[in-house]
C-alpha cells in the first residue's frame, strides 16, 4: 500500500533540490522590486509543497502564480508576458519561444519575414510541398497537414509553441486539449489583409523581434494606394472569379465575408459585385454576372506561384474565362480580365497583390506603380531566397 506521507516527503525533497539548483543560478544585475529574488522563489516553492503535499496550514501561491514567479526571476522580468491577439485571445508565454511548429504556409512566411525561420522545427505538408519558396523550411520534420495534425509527432519535437489558423485547421480538441501546458498554441491567420499588419506586430512581441522593417515596407505601399483611392470618385465594378471551378453555367466567387481577396478589391478601389452575399464563397450563374456587367474580372488562380515556370495552366484558365458566354460584358469586351496566383493576395506579402489589383482596376491613376518591382523588393528583403520574379515563377496572367 502506498504511503502518501512518504510520497509527499519525497516530492518535497525533490522540490527542495530543484529550489537549491535554482538558487545556485547567478544573481541578475537588473533585480528590482518587480523581479523576485532567488530566496523569494525558493521560499515560495517550499511553502507550496508543504501546503499541498504535507498538509501544512500555511498561505501559499497557486501553481500558476509559481510559474509567473519563477519565470520572472529566470528572465529578469522580461517574462512572463501576455499578448492579446487580433482575434481576442490572451496568450501567456513564460520563456522565449525558441522551438516552433507551424501548420500553414502563411505563418511560416510571417515568421521568416521577421528573421526567425531558424526557430521552426516542425512543419505541415503544405510547406514541404514548396521547396522553391521554402528551401530550408521544406526539409523540416512534418507533423501532418494544415488541418489534421499528428499530435504525437508534434510533441516529439519538444516545441515551445505551435502556430495555426484562428478558426480553420485543427480545433482545440487536437491541439490545446491534447498538448501539455509547456506547448503554447498560437492562433493567427496572416491571410486576411484587414488583420495581417496587427498580427505581424503581435508576432514580433511573441518572438521578441523587431517588426519595424516589415511595417515600414507594408505601410509605404498600402498607404500610398489607400491615399490615391480615397481621392477617387469612380469605383469600377469587379467580379472576382474562383478559377478553380470550371463550368460555363455558374462561377464561384467571393463576398466581403470571405475577407482576403474581396478585401483587397475594396482597398484597391474596386466594387466587388458579390460583396453583399450572405455566403462567404457564393456560386452565381453566368447570367447574373452579365446583368451586373463588371468593368473588371479578376480570377484567383492556384496554377502558378513560385514552384513553377510553366504559364500554360494559368493561360488555359484565362482562356476559359474569356470564352464564357458573357455577352456585352465590359470586362470581356475591353480585355480587362486578369488572373493572379494565390501566393500574392495573402500572407505578409499581400501588398504585392494589392498593387496588382489597384493597377488593374485604376490603370491611369496607378500608371507609375510597378507591382513586379514591389514583389521583388519583398522577396529580397523578407523571404531570404534568391529568386528573380521577372524571370521565374508564374504570378499573373497576362503579364
Amino acid at each position: 500500500m502506498i504511503n502518501k506521507k512518504r510520497v509527499a516527503m519525497l516530492l518535497l525533497l525533490v522540490c527542495i533540490g530543484l529550489s537549491l539548483s535554482l538558487a545556485g543560478l547567478p544573481a541578475t544585475a537588473t533585480t528590482t522590486a518587480a523581479v523576485p529574488t532567488k530566496d523569494e522563489v525558493v521560499d515560495a516553492i517550499i511553502t507550496f509543497m508543504k501546503a499541498e503535499y504535507l498538509g501544512t496550514e500555511v498561505d501559499h501561491m497557486t501553481e500558476e502564480q509559481l510559474r509567473w514567479l519563477a519565470s520572472s526571476y529566470l528572465y529578469e522580468g522580461r517574462y512572463p508576458r501576455t499578448i492579446v491577439t487580433p482575434a481576442g485571445a490572451n496568450i501567456t508565454i513564460y520563456k522565449p519561444l525558441e522551438r516552433i511548429v507551424v501548420l500553414n504556409t502563411d505563418v511560416a512566411e510571417a515568421i521568416r519575414a521577421l528573421g526567425a525561420a531558424d526557430r521552426i522545427v516542425g512543419i505541415s505538408d503544405t510547406i514541404a510541398k514548396k521547396p522553391v519558396f521554402f528551401p530550408e523550411l521544406s526539409k523540416k520534420k512534418e507533423v501532418g497537414t494544415w488541418k489534421e495534425v499528428d499530435t504525437e509527432a508534434l510533441i516529439a519535437l519538444h516545441p515551445d509553441a505551435v502556430f495555426t489558423y484562428v478558426k480553420v485547421g485543427p480545433g482545440p480538441e487536437y491541439l490545446e486539449d491534447k498538448l501539455p501546458p509547456s506547448i503554447i498554441t498560437v492562433r493567427m491567420d496572416f491571410y486576411k489583409p484587414e488583420t495581417t499588419r496587427e498580427e505581424m506586430i503581435k508576432l514580433g512581441e511573441l518572438l521578441d523581434l523587431n517588426t519595424s522593417a516589415y511595417i515600414s515596407w507594408h505601410d509605404h505601399y498600402v498607404n500610398l494606394i489607400e491615399d490615391r483611392v480615397s481621392r477617387l470618385k469612380d469605383r469600377p465594378k469587379v467580379f472576382i472569379d474562383n478559377s478553380g471551378k470550371d463550368t460555363t453555367r455558374e462561377r464561384k466567387t467571393y463576398s466581403n465575408k470571405s475577407g482576403g481577396i474581396s478585401t483587397l478589391c475594396e482597398l484597391a478601389g474596386g466594387q466587388n459585385i458579390a460583396a453583399g452575399f450572405e455566403a462567404a464563397y457564393p456560386v452565381v450563374e453566368v447570367e447574373w454576372i452579365m446583368r451586373n456587367n463588371p468593368d473588371v474580372i479578376i480570377g484567383l488562380s492556384r496554377k502558378g506561384g513560385y514552384e513553377t515556370d510553366d504559364v500554360s495552366a494559368m493561360e488555359a484558365e484565362y482562356r476559359r474565362i474569356m470564352e464564357l458566354p458573357l455577352k456585352n460584358v465590359t470586362a470581356i469586351e475591353e480585355g480587362r480580365v486578369h488572373l493572379i496566383d494565390g501566393s500574392l493576395p495573402f500572407g505578409p506579402g499581400y501588398p504585392v497583390g494589392l498593387a496588382y489589383m489597384a493597377k488593374w482596376i485604376h490603370p491611369d491613376e496607378f500608371e507609375d506603380l510597378d507591382p513586379q518591382a514591389i514583389h521583388q523588393e519583398y522577396v529580397d528583403r523578407f523571404c531570404n531566397i534568391r529568386f528573380n520574379v521577372r524571370k521565374r515563377g508564374v504570378f499573373v496572367y497576362p503579364e
